[in-house]
C-alpha cells in the first residue's frame, strides 16, 4: 500500500514537471503582427441635437497597446473620451504598438460640426482656427520694466531692431507659428532657418500685484525650443522656458519673466506680439 502511494506520488511530479517545462509560446501564441490596414479602431464624435460635437470617442478593438494623440493631448487608453477644440476636420494619429515590439501608425480625421462642450478659448487665441502666426509688436516689442508693476517694457524698450541685437535671427521679420495639432510651435528665424518645439499653458497660474490688481492671467511654457528671444539678459542670455502671461487676446500676446527670487518692481522681461497680417 505505502508503494503505491509513493509510485501515485512520483508519478504526479514528474507529471506537473513536465507541463512546467512546456514552453509558454506553445500554449499562449503571440500572433502576427498587425499592419496598420488590420486595426479595428474608431474615434466617434457625440451627437448633441443632431450635430457633432467635440466630446469625443476613441476606441480601439485590436491587441495592441494605445497610443492616441488628438491635437492637444495624448491618451493610452484602450478607449477614451476627448475633447477637442475646433470646428471641422481634426487629425487624430494612433500608434499601437505589436506583441512583437513593432510599431504602427494609423490617422482618423474626425469632423466637428459645433463646440458643444466648453474647451479653454486660450486654444483659439493662440492658435486662431487651427495654425496662427505671431510677429513682433512694432513698438515696445521687448525690452523690461517692472516685476509685478508694468504690463509691458517700460524702462529699457526695443522695437524688432533692437530685438535684432539681443539674438540675430529672432528680431525682425522673425516670427512663430502656434499649432493646435500636437501643440507645436515653430520659431521662423528671418534667416529662413526653423526651430520647432511644443507649447502648453496654465490659466491657474495667476500672480496679483501687492495691492490686489491681476498682473499675470497665466503660465506659459516651452520644450523644445523658447519663444523668439527668449533669453535672460540678466542671468547670462540663458535660454528662458516658463513665462508670465500678461495679456492674451486674439490681437495681443505679453508674456514676461523675471529671474527666481525677483520682488515686487525688481527687473522683469516683457515680449510683445501681434497676429501676422
Amino acid at each position: 500500500m505505502r508503494k503505491t502511494i509513493i509510485y501515485s506520488i512520483v508519478a504526479l511530479v514528474v507529471f506537473l514537471l513536465s507541463m512546467a517545462c512546456e514552453p509558454i509560446e506553445d500554449r499562449f501564441p503571440m500572433g502576427d503582427a498587425l499592419t496598420a490596414e488590420q486595426l479595428d479602431i474608431s474615434a466617434t464624435p457625440l451627437m448633441v441635437n443632431g450635430k457633432r460635437s467635440n466630446k469625443i470617442i476613441m476606441e480601439n478593438h485590436s491587441p495592441v497597446l494605445s497610443s492616441w494623440n488628438y491635437g492637444v493631448g495624448v491618451s493610452q487608453k484602450m478607449t477614451d473620451t476627448v475633447l477637442l477644440v475646433i470646428e471641422g476636420d481634426n487629425e487624430i494619429i494612433f500608434t499601437g504598438l505589436n506583441p512583437d515590439g513593432t510599431s504602427i501608425t494609423k490617422s482618423l480625421t474626425v469632423n466637428v460640426e459645433e463646440l458643444s462642450f466648453a474647451v479653454p478659448q486660450e486654444w483659439a487665441l493662440l492658435c486662431g482656427d487651427g495654425t496662427k502666426e505671431w510677429v513682433w509688436s512694432p513698438t515696445a516689442s521687448w525690452g523690461n520694466g517692472g516685476y509685478l508693476a508694468n504690463f509691458e517694457p517700460a524702462w529699457w524698450v526695443n522695437d524688432p531692431a533692437g530685438v535684432e541685437d539681443q539674438v540675430e535671427g529672432e528680431g525682425l521679420d522673425a516670427s512663430m507659428v502656434f499649432s493646435i495639432s500636437g501643440a507645436s510651435l515653430t520659431k521662423k528665424l528671418n534667416t529662413g532657418a526653423e526651430v520647432k518645439g511644443t507649447f502648453s499653458f496654465d490659466m491657474s497660474k495667476d500672480k496679483y500685484t501687492s495691492g490686489g490688481v491681476l498682473w499675470a492671467i497665466g503660465q506659459f511654457k516651452t520644450v523644445g525650443t523658447t519663444i523668439l528671444c527668449g533669453v535672460s539678459p540678466d542671468e547670462g542670455k540663458i535660454l528662458v522656458n516658463t513665462y508670465d502671461i500678461i495679456e492674451l487676446t486674439a490681437d495681443r500676446l505679453v508674456l514676461a519673466y523675471a529671474p527666481a527670487g525677483t520682488g515686487e518692481w525688481g527687473t522683469a522681461y516683457f515680449w510683445v506680439f501681434v497676429p501676422k497680417n
